[in-house]
């Protein structure tokens, strides 16, 4: 298993769209599990989807533990957010905007949908910073970026930092 390179804003894998995890006897899929788990918990993170380390999957991992406590982990694989409820307005990160922070309204509970590492359907319900994770994970796999949910002047000020940044090869 492996810590991997976790992709930036400006990678166009990040907006790909990503497939549907059809097999799961695979170990390619395991392997990609564990990837993410460790890749999250180096950086750290509170979740990380496939697509930020450049795999175009439906597949995501949420574990609010921050890894101090590995049997928190969420498996999300082709995850549904099927109900939502309520609206707050809090900070959030993204581990492909590095260093940045900006208040997105997220629900304030939601209810999702996956299937776990062999296939078996789970759901989960989830309020507030879990909530907020999870809607977060499940919008990558969507081809939506945290930014996107952002005003146009704020996301166009965010884009602005990061272009910026990437001049100065800070990104």
């Amino acid at each position: 298993m492996a810590i991997r390179e976790i992709v930036k804003y400006g990678d166009p894998r990040l907006v790909a769209k990503n497939r549907t995890v059809e097999v799961f006897d695979e170990p390619g899929l395991a392997t990609l599990l564990q990837d993410l788990k460790e890749t999250c918990w180096a950086a750290p993170g509170l979740g990380l989807a496939a697509p930020q380390v450049g795999v175009n999957l439906r597949v995501a991992i949420v574990d609010l533990s921050v890894g101090k406590d590995p049997s928190q982990v969420l498996i999300l694989v082709n995850p549904v957010v099927v109900d939502a409820q309520g609206l707050i307005r809090d900070e959030e990160g993204c581990l492909s905007f590095p260093d940045m922070m900006e208040t997105v309204e997220r629900p304030e509970k939601v209810t999702v949908e996956a299937l776990d590492a062999r296939g078996k359907k789970q759901t989960f319900d989830g309020r507030d910073l879990l909530a907020r994770a999870f809607c977060h994970e499940v919008d990558h796999l969507d081809q939506r970026l945290f930014v996107d949910r952002l005003s146009s002047l704020k996301k166009g000020l965010v884009l602005r930092q990061v272009v910026k940044r990437q001049k100065k090869g800070a990104w």
